[in-house]
């Protein structure tokens, strides 16, 4: 049985339960109160993961933290053979995990503004709301001129890879950061594109797409 140690408000904890939830995986879910109660920060929690953060996913034992790096681990280990990751091509391996990697920047501004916005932790909202502007604007673009290429997803194929569902929540909860999607509508078809993958679930601030943003 896989457990997942989760907190049902973190982005980086959405995206793994998301990614469970399309490939059908049987999971179970252990709560872990970030706020106020900092169960993170604890001895019995810090003995999981010694970084004192979430995500953390138990596969009989074996331990895997970053939530990027559960993605990688789930789709090489459950998912159907390079359907969400790459296994033989060595340049779509790299974009995924540039993609990967411009999640944590997301992470850093994006989320950390919300975090910041909201439970009024994660630094300074002015200098990471900025920051996380700029990535979006970048993510903008790559999605206007990849859309008038005839591709959907972060990457290109046919096929969503982990980068998008890396990438997701960052984007989609940017309103509780102070910042509109209004102005980013390439970015805002591909959430929406993402909303329709099967198996798609939600969060709270992140609904279906029949019941809208």
């Amino acid at each position: 049985m896989l457990n997942l140690y989760d907190c049902e408000f973190s982005e980086n904890c959405y995206k793994v339960r998301l990614f469970l939830s399309i490939l059908g995986q049987e999971h179970q879910v252990i709560p872990v109160e970030l706020f106020p109660g900092r169960e993170h920060q604890r001895a019995h929690f810090r003995a999981i993961n010694p970084l004192a953060k979430v995500p953390v996913l138990d596969d009989d034992g074996f331990i895997v933290h970053d939530s990027q790096a559960i993605l990688v681990y789930l789709a090489c280990k459950y998912a159907p053979k390079g359907k969400w990751y790459p296994h033989d091509d060595a340049a779509r391996i790299a974009k995924v995990q540039m993609w990967l990697s411009l999640a944590n920047d997301l992470n850093e501004t994006v989320s950390k503004a919300r975090w910041a916005q909201v439970w009024g932790e994660g630094g300074n909202l002015a200098v990471q709301g900025k920051a996380g502007r700029e990535l979006l604007a970048v993510i903008e673009e790559h999605m206007w001129f990849a859309e008038k290429a005839g591709q959907e997803w972060l990457c290109p194929g046919e096929h969503p890879s982990i980068a998008d569902l890396a990438c997701f929540p960052h984007i989609m909860l940017s309103d509780q950061a102070g910042i509109s999607l209004i102005d980013y509508p390439a970015l805002r078809r591909w959430t929406d594109r993402v909303k329709g993958i099967n198996g798609f679930t939600v969060m709270p601030g992140i609904f279906s797409a029949e019941n809208g943003q």
